[in-house]
């Protein structure tokens, strides 16, 4: 399944990301390009981030 389609980047491609780190949407863009086309992935992006790094939500923006 992809969280990117415009960037053809799968879920376990942001998920690896995340696991190594990347906490926050442009972390994850940085890491594997997803959210870098049109953007409509972005609250995905969010929610993969939230949903395996929980304490990534209580970060001030």
């Amino acid at each position: 399944m992809f969280a990117c389609i415009c960037c053809a980047v799968s879920v376990d491609e942001v998920n690896a990301a995340i696991d190594a780190g990347a906490d926050t949407v442009d972390a994850v863009s940085d890491a594997t390009y997803a959210g870098t086309g049109c953007g409509t992935c972005h609250e995905r992006l969010e929610d993969l981030i939230e949903a395996r790094c929980p304490l990534a939500a209580l970060r001030v923006a």
